[in-house]
């Protein structure tokens, strides 16, 4: 029977030990502390989520790294993307050449401007590199625990490898595609969360369908702007991992990040709004690295900047929308250093 570790109790690492060790896999979660430890098999969970959740007796909940570790043949991290580094340095030392090491975080490093899967590259032995994979798509946490079906991606640059990760990830509910694309996969499950902050102003403003779906797709064409420039393949974002975490994401009341635009339009402080949150709303700190890129690129990217506006120099979301609608629209597929045209003439 496989085992899999997990780093991190956060929302989505719980959800993922919940699923697999129902799937009959042995899991070992890890958790920094005793207390944490013994508080979550006492069911004090983090989040309320887990109302009616039962731990399945295949999962194990321990403060030990090194029982977590024990014999796994995949590690999963799953930790907010800002605190990626500092767990991985304390996993590393407990890596080898057989066990696969899969992100599950969706989110890009703050200082570094990094992928999570790079960041981990840079402090585990290079040997291990390979092993390194990336997992991403609509999975909505609320879904998952109730079994219904969902379907995600996991990614690595050889494809045998992320088969491995496939077999060992997959589920009765939880369907598993492969890719290769590593940095198409790693961005678009960390940019969509992006323009899932602009969605939720679009619904707190009260905008419409109509609205809605023309923000999401021009967000998407936004993030493959800034994909293709960083080295990924135009056609991910298009599968899963792009568009489909990109619907659910940006339509969904279970996503923290549709629920942080929701707020802003309420005009609350951005401080209030995500310390009152269970778990992190990534595209705050994804907002700041993704504009950043796109002035180091000279790229265009309007509805990042506004959203970097609203988060960080106070412009208010209704402002940012009347903005955006009165921008100086051209051809859809071209942007100041875009290459989404070019492309899919190529293409043709």
């Amino acid at each position: 029977m496989p085992r899999v570790a997990i780093i991190g109790t956060t929302t989505w690492g719980i959800t993922l030990g919940v699923a697999l060790a129902v799937k009959r896999a042995e899991v070992g979660l890890w958790a920094r502390t005793e207390d944490e430890a013994a508080g979550l098999k006492n069911s004090e969970f983090p989040s309320e989520l887990f109302a009616g959740i039962t731990m399945p007796s295949r999962l194990s909940i321990t403060s030990s790294l090194e029982e977590a570790l024990a014999e796994a043949k995949a590690v999963i991290m799953a930790v907010p993307s800002q605190s990626m580094r500092a767990n991985i340095k304390t996993v590393a030392p407990h890596l080898n050449s057989t066990v696969l090491i899969v992100n599950a975080a969706k989110g890009l490093e703050l200082e570094t401007h990094l992928r999570m899967s790079q960041v981990i590259a840079e402090e585990i032995n290079p040997e291990f590199c390979a092993n390194i994979c990336v997992l991403s798509g609509p999975n909505l946490s609320q879904e998952i625990l109730r079994d219904l079906p969902a379907a995600a991606v996991v990614a690595a640059h050889s494809e045998a490898v992320a088969k491995k990760a496939q077999k060992l990830l997959k589920t009765p509910n939880l369907c598993i595609y492969t890719n290769t694309d590593v940095i198409g996969v790693e961005l678009g499950g960390a940019l969509k969360n992006i323009i899932a902050l602009g969605a939720g102003i679009v619904d707190g403003l009260g905008y419409g369908d109509n609205a809605k779906a023309a923000f999401i797709t021009r967000g998407l064409t936004e993030i493959t702007a800034l994909g293709i420039a960083l080295g990924a393949n135009p056609l991910t974002f298009s599968g899963l991992t792009g568009l489909g975490d990109l619907v659910a994401t940006c339509s969904s009341h279970l996503s923290r990040n549709h629920y942080v635009g929701v707020e802003l339009t309420k005009e609350r402080p951005l401080e209030e709004i995500t310390g009152s949150m269970s778990g992190v709303a990534e595209g705050v700190t994804t907002t700041l690295v993704a504009y950043n890129l796109a002035q180091q690129l000279k790229l265009e990217m309007p509805i990042t900047e506004k959203i970097y506006r609203v988060l960080y120099e106070g412009l208010s979301p209704k402002q940012a929308a009347l903005e955006l609608m009165e921008a100086n629209v051209k051809h859809e597929l071209v942007g100041r250093r875009w290459r989404l045209a070019s492309f899919f003439k190529r293409g043709r």
